[in-house]
């Protein structure tokens, strides 16, 4: 599971190299574009450097794989404005204009749908501009994604709607799409082809996670994502480039490459789950991956997982915090606030890392977490455990990018404002750590619930998930045995305590600036926050929203209610987990986390305007080249910042800007 993605303020670090290098490059409506820079890459050995390439090349290979997963005509969409933008011929500036904007968000979002509300968004000009914008270019040697026997103009009118009606596929994930509204057919993403609920009925998945699913001649089909299957080319490349990285990698590592690769030619479960097994026995590498059909948020049933890849590399300066945590999970479990059923006698091998990213793609990029714990699969984690990893640079660079007006126009007092300013950096890190190691790291199923809380909990549960890794952070914050640990100092626990508080009210309200049309929230861990801090502000009176001069606040007035409050939230969170109990999840979900007063969230889009906050952020990544010797193998590695997206974004494509 990852931690929350994009767009928070305040997950800051000290910067200790080049304090005046660039990271904030422009703005796309209200997304914002920020450079990523991994420091400590030079200093790597040129063998390290060399696996970074290789499977930072395997994880590039893949990125067609989620843009298809998330929307099927996104590819030939993505095509059709590459060729447009890189054959400019005799279009008309002002529509290139507009095709350009629109190209940005397409990147950023991996597609049609925004990121953060799941809704579409649509290419703002005359649909008869644009057309003729794709004539020039064909005129000037573009090549378009024509279907046999397709004109040009039968192209268009084919992606038309796509790209201008606001009516087809509106939403590329619906999980609460009203009365008698089936999950699968409202839901835009191509995870499944003419199936409904109904039709899963008693159907039985052998490939659950890396399939999909369709409908043909009233038969339910599994197209496995492997070699030979669905996307072979794609995952051909992937397996091609891990192997290439084999040479580079000490033996754990290798290990779980090869795994890794046998599970991309068969696609069975078992070779997955070997996978994970590999993957998570491997603690000790400096560099990793992370590479296959992993999050199930962009599944409306939470069963598909979207494919994703990071290579990353450890920095040791910034582990110790996170790794002590590690160390310490027994502790904690044993001292959850939930009924001593649903603690883990044993918990077994949580590993976690500082990491420094060099590349993501797919479902981590460019829009990305901020914190990470993996496998999923809860039988491993029981068995084998976990490895988390707290994305440091990502962190570091929302900071540097976030303007600072923001915490004068949402803090209720100058107290709260200074507190935010001095500690939020701080306190989002260290919970942050909480909840990828001891949150989704830690509790156990009731002996009498047969199968898994996915299975039980269905569309509700990743947002479940979420909300109980945020209820253990926050319910730890404040505990002495941080200061006991070193992670904190004892004299200002309580006050980066009340900032962390502080902070996640804030957040409720801050957020609404994302879903700047409908009237409900749709990604899970938008709506697991939102889920805490209203359900905190019916039931006990640790938060009340307050007004002045026609502004909103969510103030924290009593700390100690907050933290005995989440206690009891956390408590039957872990008891819906545990049981399975779907009708409770699906009532503390939609009474609480899916619903809210357009009339704020236009209030708080307006303030956010006033103080220039982006609403989520999308990264440029490092650019990776390799220095070959007289002998023609790679001798070393040279990393630089393009600081450019369009130019990044066409450079995947294999296309030049023009």
């Amino acid at each position: 599971m990852d931690a929350a993605r994009a767009g928070l303020p305040g997950a800051g670090h000290d910067l200790t190299e080049e304090p005046d290098r660039p990271y904030l490059l422009e703005r796309v409506d209200d997304a914002a574009i920020v450079q990523l820079y991994a420091d400590g890459f030079e200093r790597l050995a040129p063998r390290e450097k060399t696996l970074v390439y290789h499977l930072s090349l395997a994880a590039l290979a893949g990125r067609d794989i989620y843009y298809d997963q998330r929307y099927g005509p996104s590819l030939d969409m993505r095509e059709v404005l590459e060729e447009t933008l890189t054959h400019p011929g005799g279009a008309e500036q002002d529509t290139l204009a507009r095709v350009r904007h629109y190209t940005k968000l397409f990147w950023l979002n991996s597609g049609p749908h925004n990121n953060q509300t799941a809704r579409k968004f649509l290419l703002r000009c005359e649909p008869e501009a644009f057309a003729a914008a794709v004539h020039a270019a064909a005129a000037a040697g573009a090549r378009f994604p024509l279907q046999p026997d397709e004109t040009l103009d039968g192209m268009l009118a084919r992606l038309g709607p796509c790209f201008f009606d606001p009516e087809v596929d509106a939403t590329v994930t619906s999980k609460t799409p009203g009365h008698g509204r089936d999950i699968l057919t409202v839901s835009a993403n191509n995870l499944y082809d003419g199936v409904t609920v109904a039709d899963l009925e008693g159907f039985q998945e052998r490939y659950p996670l890396n399939s999909r699913l369709v409908k043909r001649d009233g038969a339910l089909l599994e197209e496995v994502y492997r070699v030979g299957g669905r996307y072979s080319r794609c995952i051909e490349e992937i397996v091609r480039h891990l192997e290439a990285a084999l040479p580079y990698a000490p033996p754990p590592t290798a290990d779980a490459l090869r795994a890794l690769a046998r599970f991309y030619r068969t696609g069975e479960t078992g070779d997955r789950e070997a996978y994970d097994v590999a993957w998570v026995r491997d603690r000790d590498a400096t560099v990793d991956t992370i590479n296959g059909f992993v999050e199930v948020y962009l599944d409306a049933r939470g069963m598909k997982g979207a494919w994703e890849s990071l290579v990353y590399y450890v920095n040791h300066e910034k582990t110790d915090a996170i790794r002590t945590l590690a160390r310490e999970a027994q502790w904690f479990e044993d001292h959850m606030p939930w009924d001593p059923r649903y603690r883990k006698p044993g918990v077994t091998g949580v590993s976690a890392n500082a990491i420094e990213v060099v590349v993501e793609a797919g479902d981590s990029g460019p829009v990305t977490p901020i914190g990470i714990n993996l496998p999923n699969d809860e039988r491993i984690r029981a068995q084998h455990g976990s490895k988390s990893v707290s994305l440091t640079n990502v962190m570091e660079a929302y900071d540097r990018s976030m303007p600072e007006a923001y915490w004068a126009e949402f803090s209720w007092t100058r107290e709260e404002a200074g507190r935010a300013a001095r500690w939020s950096g701080f306190a989002s890190e260290l919970t942050t750590n909480m909840h990828e190691v001891i949150g989704h790291a830690s509790g156990q199923a009731d002996s009498r619930m047969t199968g898994s809380a996915q299975a039980a909990l269905r569309e509700y549960y990743s947002t479940i998930e979420e909300a109980r890794a945020d209820l253990v952070a926050l319910y730890f914050a404040p505990h002495p045995k941080l200061a006991e640990l070193g992670l904190v100092a004892a004299e200002h626990q309580a006050e980066i305590a009340c900032a962390a508080y502080e902070a996640y009210a804030r957040n409720a309200l801050v957020q609404l600036r994302r879903i700047r049309e409908g009237t409900q929230i749709e990604e899970d861990h938008m709506r697991n926050r939102q889920l805490v801090v209203r359900w905190l502000m019916k039931h006990t009176h640790a938060v009340q929203e307050r007004w002045r001069e026609g502004r909103t606040f969510y103030v924290v007035v009593d700390v100690h209610a907050f933290h005995e409050s989440v206690s009891r939230l956390l408590a039957e969170v872990q008891r819906i987990k545990s049981q399975g109990d779907m009708d409770a999840a699906r009532a503390l979900v939609e009474g609480y986390g899916v619903h809210f007063d357009t009339a704020l969230r236009d209030e708080v889009v307006a303030r956010v305007q006033r103080v220039d906050l982006p609403s989520y952020t999308g990264f440029v990544m490092p650019t990776l080249e390799p220095v070959h010797g007289a002998d023609g193998q790679i001798s070393n590695v040279r990393i630089t910042y393009p600081l450019d997206f369009t130019k990044q974004m066409l450079e995947y494509a294999g296309r030049t800007a023009r």
